[in-house]
């Protein structure tokens, strides 16, 4: 983790803090994470300290060979034994007394806050978590290389998810399968609670599992993500389960799909660096409001997409309407494109993709 620590040091070391306190309280938090690699262990009120020379983690019994296995060669570890919090806040006196201290302030809780404030001894206390997003947004070929492995195990899901398919079987069951298989191909676990629509609930975006049996003839949205040594993946696809092509609700599904699918790759060339989050959004929506004659004219209800990393939802911009923040070079956003219509179904596409110079790149 040697490059990301440069990072944070070239990042923070030039502004008027001189310390980086991360603290977590029940579990890692993201720029924890994103500063040690630490791919196991809770680090329960393990702070971690990095200044101009040292990156320090304090931490317990319970977390101590967890993080010797684990440790990039830069960073100390420390057993700190069983504390009490004023204890340990104020062991930190080692590292902060009389020092400006930047501090994530989106996720330390305030009664922590105030025990750092009154044991310490920190001269002062400042939310850098603003500097860490910037620092976050732009991935670097690990990063890049990491949230491929996550994007690829679903994908080798989804190619196969559709021999599980069986008439009468329940959204839970469904999203059960999709975890399970996405964990025996090699995922940690899932990057957000997979959403599994049958038929109308498809219209519904962010729709939980339900009991809702599957029918003929009707659509099936999975949406859903991987993640794999910290990074994050998110794929949807949208399929027509044992469709009647004889139908016209068949044709009406089809014609869904065509749309959105056409939409994603259009779409996908405005995923380019310089172009600010709006315009991939706005050629999707403009595809879609114009298609078949307006039909769908409003039914793509939300984002284009969103940045990917560490979390699902990671720091960065978003491919939003009126966004105005230029994308980078090696920023990794979602395309996701969707038409959606109460009481019948919806249908949306996701991919996971890098931006380039010349357009979106698929990971």
């Amino acid at each position: 983790m040697a490059r990301i620590l440069n990072r944070i040091r070239k990042a923070f070391m030039g502004t008027d803090v001189d310390a980086i306190l991360l603290m977590n309280t029940l579990a890692p938090t993201s720029n924890f994470l994103y500063l040690t690699g630490m791919t196991s262990g809770l680090f329960e009120f393990s702070p971690l300290v990095v200044t101009r020379r040292r990156e320090v983690l304090l931490t317990n019994p319970l977390e101590y060979e967890i993080a010797r296995r684990q440790h990039p060669a830069e960073m100390e570890v420390r057993n700190m034994g069983a504390k009490k919090a004023s204890e340990l806040f104020t062991e930190l006196g080692e590292y902060l007394e009389g020092k400006r201290v930047g501090i994530d302030g989106e996720s330390l809780p305030q009664k922590y806050y105030l025990l750092l404030k009154r044991y310490s001894k920190a001269r002062a206390f400042v939310d850098v978590s603003g500097s860490f997003y910037a620092a976050r947004a732009v991935k670097d070929d690990y990063e890049i290389s990491m949230i491929s492995r996550a994007n690829h195990l679903v994908l080798k899901m989804m190619g196969e998810i559709q021999s599980y398919f069986k008439e009468g079987m329940t959204e839970k069951q469904l999203a059960a399968q999709v975890e399970y298989m996405m964990r025996a191909y090699g995922a940690d676990g899932p990057s957000f609670p997979t959403i599994v629509c049958f038929g109308e609930n498809a219209a519904l975006p962010h729709h939980m599992p339900t009991a809702a049996r599957l029918r003929r003839n009707s659509l099936v949205l999975i949406d859903c993500g991987a993640k794999y040594a910290n990074y994050c993946s998110d794929v949807t696809r949208t399929f027509i389960f044992k469709p009647d092509a004889a139908t016209a609700k068949h044709r009406e599904m089809r014609q869904m799909l065509d749309t959105v699918k056409e939409a994603q790759g259009l779409a996908m060339g405005s995923i380019r660096a310089g172009l600010p989050g709006k315009s991939a959004h706005l050629v999707a929506a403009e595809y879609i409001d114009g298609a078949c004659g307006g039909k769908y004219r409003g039914r793509f209800i939300h984002s284009l997409g969103h940045s990917l990393g560490i979390d699902v939802h990671d720091v960065g911009p978003r491919l939003g309407p009126s966004v105005t923040e230029k994308l980078q070079a090696n920023m990794v956003v979602s395309d996701e494109p969707g038409i959606y219509v109460p009481g019948f179904g919806g249908v949306r596409i996701e991919d996971d993709v890098v931006v380039t110079k010349s357009g979106g790149r698929l990971i």
